[in-house]
């Protein structure tokens, strides 16, 4: 009788690791949201998080890296309650269904305010780094690429005619970041903003 192959099995971290790594992380998520990235030290995040720098190094390569893996994680979290949502809201016609996936994705909740500061603080830094650039442009793709999966299974055949999910994702990103930028402080030219935007890439969608 033959047997298949096992598959090598990758060595997981030890647990030790696993939780220095989430303990750093949410010092550094709570330095970075309340006095921004350039303001927070590779030193004040270790004293907050009670480690010393070899054990951040051993996580991280650096500050840009660790706020990357924030990122990277308040991506997939959006990414998951959009995934949510469009389950709930199978039933629903398709125009209905694109207007309300395109409103949960460009409205930010006032307590995620620190993020759009923090996202633009660091896009605005990668402009100037190339290095940096690149990274937070993988960043960019990987959260594309999760978002046209979650249009492809929602709103199959409202992609635009000569499009790909792919590309409507890219543009919805963009405009959710360019939505930021101008609503960062909030009142009612911002709302005014977000339901223009939302009816103009709802409609385009449809």
């Amino acid at each position: 009788m033959n047997s298949s192959p096992v598959e090598p099995v990758a060595p997981r971290p030890p647990r030790r690791r696993v939780h220095t790594r989430a303990l750093l992380l949410a010092a550094a998520r709570e330095l970075f949201l309340s006095v921004g990235f350039a303001r927070t030290s590779i030193e004040d995040i270790c004293a907050a998080a009670g480690y010393t720098r070899g054990a951040f190094y051993s996580n991280f390569a650096g500050k840009e890296d660790l706020l990357l893996a924030l990122f990277d994680e308040q991506a997939a979290g959006r990414i998951g309650e959009l995934e949510r949502l469009a389950a709930t809201a199978a039933a629903l016609e398709p125009p209905e269904r694109a207007e309300l996936l395109v409103g949960a994705l460009l409205r930010v909740a006032p307590e995620e305010s620190g993020w759009i500061l923090l996202f633009l603080e660091f896009r605005l830094l990668a402009a100037r780094t190339p290095a940096l650039a690149e990274q937070l442009a993988e960043h960019d793709r990987v959260a594309a690429t999760a978002l046209a999966q979650v249009l492809e299974r929602a709103l199959p055949g409202l992609v635009p005619p000569g499009a790909e999910a792919r590309q409507a994702a890219q543009v919805l990103l963009a405009a959710r970041e360019g939505l930021l930028a101008k609503t960062a402080g909030g009142g009612p030219v911002a709302e005014d903003l977000l339901t223009a935007t939302t009816a103009v890439l709802t409609g385009v969608l449809r």
